[in-house]
């Protein structure tokens, strides 16, 4: 499949690229959407626009909308009210160029803390720490039906194929992260992200809490929420520590969320809100543009090197078939920084491809590493790879780009490499991250009802609950990569003899241990996998 290559076009003489009119808000395009939940008519510093039709119109009318929500009780929800009064409605909201800019001092005007105990909690993927963590991690890993998923009637398989796929891939996986230092950096830089985000509430004067949870290892998302309820937190602001949202990232650890939270009294009486993804934020996109920037000089001739912008693959069966928001987010978020590249003079040549693809299954296309074969065949001489769905250096990009790619890419006919590093505590990202938790402040524990076009953002802020019910409605019933059987040699065929097969050594494995005799034995193969 050939990748997109894309030439921006000229830049044009405005000073901004966030002063266009936004588009509306439906789940079917690429849209500009506020971090916050908002009415359907946004109003800007002269004008509101109004989405209609997949249409916007114009309107000199500046008087802005009421806004209801549903409160929510431990008995039940309350009588629809006003979120905010018309005075401070006019008084918050914001022209679309400070939807992506928050403007702290005008949100601080207002007590948004009072008596409250304010918490923050920064999900992320989590990594083994040493070389013994490698297989247990990827127990954890294959053992999320959002990671490996398997058609209803052969989940009760979920935790024997984790435990065989984890003990087959941990001899290579534990190469890998030895080539990095001998575990994930991972912990180490979400502590420290979130030591900086701590700061920059308290010199932002919201004295919150931060706490890390991890979702396949130490800290887990569990022993989190032990602290937070230990602390007393009374407000919590959920922010997974991924860009953008998908079902299997974002969502697998809201899903675990619901499980914890359904379960405790504590946490039911606790107000949440989560940011679900914030990739359209200006502070974000800044913040990549300012880092892209800095490594183009480095090259000779920085307008002939491609910028390469690589994303973490998820199953295609998602996006198409289960709605994940995902690629539009991503296609999207390189839009933008391209957009701010562009006014800063800078319009190389780009392209997006998606990497660290697993399994026979099709994945989001095109492929990072094909992409690459491909540039080589084309000329390109020099690459800017851009690790676009990582805020953190790991495995991915320590070792699949920094070495796989890379020597990939130099065998291709590539002649000059370069990479841009993870934003870790950048401070223009680690600001806009703490402004981000301050505009979620006043939507804690309140939803917005009454207006359905001011749902249509991708992925709407919310409480977890509320977002589960609104984009993974069907969570439970993804679809598998193949669900109709064809006959011949095809790719369908061929997965389900795939699956058979791997049935058939589940069922082997099973017997084997169960009875303690069989050939595996006698060969002395098994006592290997123990």
């Amino acid at each position: 499949m050939n990748s997109p290559i894309h030439a921006p076009s000229p830049p044009s003489s405005s000073s901004c690229s966030y002063n266009r009119p936004p588009p509306c808000l439906s789940p079917g395009s690429r849209n500009f959407k506020s971090p916050l939940l908002l009415p359907q008519t946004i109003r800007t510093s002269q004008k509101m626009y109004r989405c209609s039709g997949g249409h916007v119109e114009a309107s000199s009318n500046t008087n802005p909308l009421k806004n209801y929500v549903m409160g929510r009780s431990t008995s039940g929800w309350f009588e629809t009210q006003p979120l905010v009064s018309e005075q401070l409605v006019r008084r918050r909201l914001l022209p679309v160029e400070a939807l992506a800019t928050p403007t702290v001092q005008d949100l601080s005007d207002t007590p948004l803390i009072g008596d409250d105990k304010i918490g923050v909690l920064l999900l992320n993927l989590g990594g083994p720490e040493t070389l013994e963590d490698v297989q247990p991690f990827l127990f954890n890993l294959f053992a999320d039906p959002d990671i490996i998923r398997l058609p209803r009637l052969f989940s009760f398989l979920q935790k024997p194929l984790a435990k065989f796929v984890s003990v087959l891939r941990a001899p290579k996986s534990k190469e890998g992260y030895a080539s990095i230092g001998g575990g994930s950096p991972l912990r180490r830089m979400t502590d420290a992200q979130a030591e900086e985000l701590r700061k920059s509430l308290w010199a932002k004067n919201v004295p919150a809490k931060v706490y890390v949870g991890m979702r396949y290892w130490h800290p887990f998302t569990e022993e989190a929420i032990e602290q937070i309820k230990r602390d007393g937190i009374t407000k919590l602001v959920v922010l997974p520590l991924y860009p953008q949202f998908s079902i299997s990232t974002s969502g697998s650890s809201l899903r675990l969320l619901e499980s914890i939270f359904r379960e405790d009294e504590y946490l039911v009486k606790m107000q949440h809100t989560v940011i679900p993804s914030w990739y359209q934020r200006e502070g974000y996109i800044n913040a990549m543009a300012n880092l892209i920037e800095k490594e183009l000089k480095g090259f000779d001739f920085p307008e002939k090197v491609m910028i390469f912008f690589s994303a973490h693959g998820v199953p295609l069966a998602y996006v198409e078939e289960a709605g994940d928001p995902y690629k539009a987010e991503m296609e999207e978020c390189v839009d933008l920084i391209m957009e701010e590249l562009e006014n800063r003079k800078i319009t190389n040549a780009y392209t997006l491809a998606y990497q660290s693809r697993v399994g026979p299954v099709e994945w989001l296309k095109p492929y990072t590493d094909e992409t690459i074969v491909e540039l080589g065949k084309k000329g390109v001489k020099s690459l800017l790879a851009v690790p676009i769905s990582f805020v953190s250096e790991h495995i991915e990009t320590l070792e699949e780009i920094d070495v796989e790619y890379k020597e990939l890419a130099l065998n291709s006919g590539i002649e000059k490499w370069g990479r841009v590093p993870a934003l870790g505590t950048e401070p223009t990202f680690i600001s806009d991250l703490a402004d981000a938790v301050i505009e979620s402040l006043p939507y804690v524990g309140a939803m917005a009802v009454s207006n359905l076009e001011a749902r249509q953002s991708l992925v709407p802020l919310g409480s977890v609950e509320e977002l589960l019910a609104a984009y993974d409605s069907q969570r439970r019933e993804l679809p598998p990569p193949v669900i109709v059987w064809e006959w011949g040699w095809t790719k369908s065929a061929e997965t389900w003899n795939g699956r058979a097969a791997m049935l058939a050594v589940l069922l082997l494995l099973f017997l084997e241990v169960s009875t303690g005799e069989g050939f595996l034995h006698q060969w002395g193969i098994l006592p290997l996998f123990r």
